[in-house]
């Protein structure tokens, strides 16, 4: 039956349980029905079968933090959706109005193994908007959603300054100023509407952005804040605890340099993009050590592009890199699976090799810290998406 698929005799990287083992995985509809030492004949008599012996079998790859299909590949600044520069603060902004599933950096994803992003608005505004998190299959953003609003973009330092420095954005004081203003107008917002009940006459006056703040009051998603520098960091952690939010936080370039601040803090991180030139001064201490200290740390580190600051299919190589400088192979390869799954809410569904997941897979020649190594298949809800 085209709805059932068994991969037989490869070797699992949970990833959870940090063990790698020889098994069977048999999947119906899209999911992971059965992990077994060897499934019995009557169990996938139907099933399509994979025969991945000697193959490495990883969860798919999960990217926290890119702009995938909202800039396109190689086809001119026209195709940017990723920043709204003419409102500083445009929380009503959904990333998946602007996703384009067509463009072909989703099939350069998808080659490399990477099954999940979260992509969304990039960090030119103060608040910019909800990110969104997406399969890389489809051709239609309402079939690959798995979350419509996982989080609300904030940023911090010099994107905004710089990008609205002629309008309303001079310093980093007006940036934690307005972020603190936007919630602190949508509390009140909402205070009215708890007040008026029933009572349409008694309502407040509709305001998008200010009911795009809600979830956010409401602890059903988090802001999602650039952050470079450490002073930043502070801040972003500042205003999250003044307002009893949610948070992650995103870059965490200078992360290591308060590693204990942050591991008791215990925030979520997503290190990168730390391919390419410092092209500005809160990227001094970019370094693929970063995702290490903080780990050995006892920080919950992932590791993302921020595509297109580095292409997609490059995350894999982010990881080999991290461990090329020090980082275990077990907190590289969990920095692109469960850890980025849980910085974007969907650990549940994506990021290890478990009954009830979604059957996400990446299929190697051996393992991706190995130099060399080849993705074979790529699978995502069951289903071949790339064949080498």
């Amino acid at each position: 039956m085209k709805n059932q698929l068994v991969l037989k005799q490869g070797n699992v990287h949970n990833v959870t349980l940090g063990t790698v083992e020889v098994a069977d995985i048999f999947v119906k509809d899209g999911k992971i029905g059965k992990i077994a030492e060897i499934l019995e004949p009557v169990e996938i008599n139907e099933a399509e079968i994979l025969d991945a012996s000697g193959l490495e079998i990883y969860p798919g790859f999960v990217d926290a933090h890119c702009h995938l299909g909202l800039e396109g590949y190689a086809v001119g600044f026209e195709s940017d959706d990723v920043n709204e520069i003419n409102d500083s603060i445009t929380p009503e902004l959904h990333a998946i109005d602007a996703i384009n599933p067509m463009d072909a950096s989703f099939e350069l994803a998808r080659k490399a193994g990477v099954t999940t992003v979260a992509a969304g608005p990039g960090s030119s505004n103060v608040v910019g908007g909800t990110f969104a998190v997406i399969k890389t299959a489809g051709n239609c953003i309402d079939d690959m959603v798995i979350k419509r609003d996982a989080a609300m973009k904030c940023a911090f330092g010099e994107n905004p300054k710089n990008c609205y420095k002629e309008k309303d954005v001079y310093s980093r004081m007006t940036i934690a100023a307005k972020i603190r203003e936007l919630l602190r107008q949508a509390r009140v917002y909402d205070q009215r509407k708890q007040a008026a009940g029933e009572d349409i006459l008694k309502m407040p006056e509709y305001n998008a952005k200010l009911e795009a703040m809600l979830p956010v009051l409401h602890g059903e998603m988090p802001l999602k804040a650039h952050v470079h520098r450490a002073d930043d960091i502070f801040t972003a952690i500042r205003l999250a605890k003044e307002f009893g939010i949610g948070l992650t936080l995103d870059h965490v370039t200078e992360g290591h340099l308060i590693k204990e601040r942050l591991a008791a803090e215990g925030y979520s991180l997503a290190i990168g993009p730390s391919f390419g030139h410092a092209v500005k001064p809160e990227l001094l201490h970019k370094s693929f050590q970063t995702p290490e200290i903080l780990a050995k740390a006892g920080c919950k580190v992932s590791i993302i592009t921020d595509f297109p600051v580095t292409e997609e299919q490059y995350l894999p190589l982010c990881a080999y890199m991290a461990f090329r400088n020090g980082m275990e192979k077990e907190d590289a390869l969990r920095a692109i699976t469960i850890n980025a799954a849980d910085h974007i809410g969907v650990s549940d569904r994506v990021g290890s090799v478990e009954v009830g997941k979604d059957a996400d897979f990446v299929i190697t020649d051996k393992s991706i810290f190995d130099e060399g190594y080849e993705v074979l298949y790529t699978i995502i809800d069951g289903k071949v998406v790339y064949k080498k």
